[in-house]
């Protein structure tokens, strides 16, 4: 059993069912005589906190659990951050959806008094790395545990690429973009670009297209391994943007290339012992329950 001694906290600013969240939690840490470290952007919203404080990076070096409070958005900066680290990373859920923060705030206290006592799953989940080169030369890199997206920013006009995988040329392709993403990212915006729902315990790639300009483009899975590369059209018209969960973006000019690999690094989350991965997706998307109305 692992022993959870140094607890960092991140937490997602501006919003005040946060802070009472990592209020609550913060005591109950305490009462078990843990020690607490706070993040420092989060720290200062908080004041009298009167705990020790440190930067994500440092959160991700000397901690034994991270637990992140907030939505899946806030999780996915974390695992960004925390994977290389290989620390474990809990999530307690003060967003909409919560694929990946599952602990609610009503069962803090209890959920969370179960995984410091070694009652818990770990899921080991990979990131995906992207990079952007022109003429040959690094210009911009992202990793992603959701998604790597090409798309064309603000402009509504489509995009011309190329898709090679592991070396092979795929297709070329006009369409609103491209999506490739991960096992955990594919109940996300692979999800609603029509991309199929991927077990996290797959070693897959998922690659969607968005909205292609052929009723014959599909979605199509590849190993994890696979390394996949878009080349967009040098006679393109517009500048398109890659963005790395929605978050990190950079901008892509005609000719660019961009590079898309499984990440060495791997994010360890933790669940309790009662998660059950089939019934998130029932509660999140909206599935049947069991015929005559049973749970």
């Amino acid at each position: 059993m692992e022993q959870f001694r140094n607890i960092g906290i991140i937490g997602r600013l501006g919003s005040p069912h946060v802070l009472d969240t990592i209020r609550r939690l913060k005591r109950f840490l305490l009462d078990r005589h843990l020690h607490v470290i706070l993040e420092d952007t989060i720290a200062e919203v908080l004041p009298g906190h009167g705990l020790q404080t440190s930067s994500r990076k440092i959160l991700g070096e000397v901690c034994d659990l991270v637990i992140v409070v907030g939505g899946d958005g806030s999780m996915l900066g974390a695992a960004r951050a925390l994977a290389r680290h290989n620390v474990p990373v809990l999530g307690v859920n003060r967003g909409s959806l919560g694929f990946l923060t599952d602990i609610r705030p009503d069962e803090l206290e209890v959920k969370v008094a179960e995984v410091l006592d070694g009652r818990f799953s770990v899921e080991n989940r990979f990131l995906l790395e992207a990079e952007v080169r022109r003429h040959g030369e690094a210009i911009g890199q992202g990793d992603a545990l959701n998604d790597v997206v090409l798309h064309p920013g603000k402009s509504t006009r489509m995009i011309e690429f190329e898709l090679h995988i592991d070396g092979q040329f795929v297709c070329s392709q006009k369409a609103d973009g491209l999506i490739i993403a991960t096992p955990t990212g594919s109940t996300a915006y692979a999800l609603s670009a029509g991309g199929p729902i991927m077990h996290p315990k797959l070693d897959a790639i998922v690659v969607v297209p968005m909205y292609p300009h052929t009723l014959s483009s599909r979605p199509i899975v590849v190993d994890s391994t696979s390394e996949l590369k878009i080349v967009v059209s040098p006679n393109l018209q517009i500048y398109p943007l890659v963005s790395c969960d929605g978050q990190n973006h950079f901008t892509c000019a005609p000719g660019d290339t961009i590079t898309v690999r499984k990440k060495p690094q791997k994010l360890r989350l933790i669940h309790p012992l009662d998660h059950n991965y089939y019934e998130v997706c029932r509660t999140k998307l909206g599935w049947g329950s069991r015929l005559g109305g049973g749970d």
